[in-house]
């Protein structure tokens, strides 16, 4: 059984992992406006991965004989000056997702609930990932710099991803 604490945070999760999936359909909303559709399809792969992972935790708070209690999903942008733009806001919120999982083990080690530590570890593994997967795009905007047939080189494929 979870604590009254773990849980508290757990619901938390979910709902970042919520607002998440939130931002990135914004963003695919923003690629879609601009034609960048490999860009757009990118993002909305990522927002079905956030879904997922809230989905993730909303199983293992049952599991655990705890309460979910879904939260107001704060607005997210939908406006940015250009792709680059939109990759440096989603590397920083990916780190901040980061933070948010770190926070969510100190915890569950710091109360002893091994088993939500346990659970916890896929998503500590999985923000390394997330982290990587950004910051290499990120990198190659970079390289782009102005390029207008790099980033359709680029937008055709992110749009393979699937």
């Amino acid at each position: 059984m979870l604590s009254k604490k773990i849980e508290d945070v757990l619901n938390e999760q979910i709902n970042a992992e919520l607002y998440s999936a939130y931002l990135y359909v914004s963003m695919g909303a923003y690629f879609r406006s601009v034609k960048l559709n490999g860009f757009a399809a990118w993002m909305e792969n990522q927002a079905k991965e956030e879904e997922e992972h809230a989905k993730k935790i909303y199983d293992y708070v049952n599991k655990r004989s705890g309460r979910v209690a879904l939260k107001l999903i704060k607005e997210p942008p939908f406006e940015w000056k250009s792709p680059m733009d939109v990759f440096e806001a989603t590397y920083v919120h990916e780190q901040e997702v980061t933070k948010s999982i770190e926070r969510l083990t100190n915890l569950s080690d710091g109360e002893k609930d091994y088993a939500t530590s346990s659970f916890l570890q896929w998503f500590v593994d999985e923000q390394v990932e997330e982290e990587y997967s950004v910051l290499q795009i990120l990198e190659r905007l970079r390289m782009i710099k102005d390029s207008n047939q790099g980033l359709l080189m680029l937008d055709a494929e992110l749009g393979k991803r699937g």
